[in-house]
């Protein structure tokens, strides 16, 4: 008998992650060669794309396209709190706010690695991953900011100081190498890389995870919707996703930690 699995993230979930990792690899493809204009590689890595002038273009299309995404992410928590009256975004097992039981998390959780205690029960969403949430979050408006400013600096000029340009050229960079490695070492560890879930955590990509899965990672969320009756069991994902998952998994964690090491590289090579 097949195992039974369970729904965890929907269409459009998946949809707008989707969108999001690729126009943030677009943008660390596109935006470091320009950072690291010096380095050996950075001219190599922009002809790729056709040239600085083509990487220009592309990363904003990138830019572009990760807005879309984050003002549709916006969009969808305001409709759940005005229309669907769901103020669970804010406060309990369904929200990203941190809360105390996730500092209770991962004190346990430490205690756990050193064998002093058992493993922490989690809900829906984890402190790590409420911690990677938070860090994007943070990064749109910090490094969006900073680029819509030098992407449109004669309309901002007529409010801004123009020493803001040269506080949003400095932020842009900077915020966003700290943005590229944290996706590409942290993140990728805590979502595939980590054990149990090493080499990929599919479930991003087909939405789906077995219900044994689901009891053993997420003990009080299976409790939960269980209790409730809100269990929502579904069909295996097909091969076809399954393998789709795969190849885009893999490839976005190799072209993350090339990219990592690249910065390494020319970090070392320059000091």
């Amino acid at each position: 008998m097949p195992e039974r699995h369970v729904q965890r993230f929907g269409r459009v979930d998946r949809t707008l992650h989707g969108f999001l990792m690729l126009s943030f690899l677009g943008l660390a493809a596109t935006g470091l060669p320009v950072l690291f204009s010096g380095a050996p590689w950075g001219g190599r890595l922009a002809a790729l794309f056709g040239g600085f002038g083509a990487a220009h273009v592309l990363h904003r299309l990138f830019a572009t396209t990760m807005i879309v995404v984050f003002a549709t992410h916006l969009g969808r928590l305001v409709y759940r709190v005005v229309s669907l009256k769901d103020y669970g975004v804010f406060w309990g097992p369904a929200s990203m706010v941190p809360q105390p039981a996730d500092l209770s998390g991962i004190y346990r959780q430490f205690r756990w690695f050193f064998g002093r205690g058992p493993q922490p029960v989690f809900d829906r969403y984890t402190y790590w991953e409420k911690f990677d949430y938070w860090a994007v979050f943070w990064g749109m408006g910090i490094i969006g900011g900073s680029g819509l400013i030098l992407w449109f600096p004669v309309p901002f000029s007529t409010f801004l100081p123009g020493w803001i340009y040269n506080i949003a050229l400095l932020v842009h960079g900077e915020e966003a190498l700290l943005a590229v490695g944290f996706i590409f070492t942290i993140h990728f560890f805590n979502g595939h890389l980590r054990p149990g879930k090493f080499p990929m955590d599919m479930v991003i990509f087909t939405g789906r995870v077995t219900e044994e899965e689901l009891k053993e990672e997420r003990p009080a969320e299976y409790a939960r919707e269980a209790a409730a009756g809100r269990l929502a069991f579904t069909s295996p994902p097909s091969r076809r996703a399954w393998i789709a998952g795969r190849i885009i998994g893999a490839t976005a964690v190799a072209v993350g930690l090339s990219l990592v090491s690249l910065i390494i590289y020319a970090v070392a090579s320059s000091s």
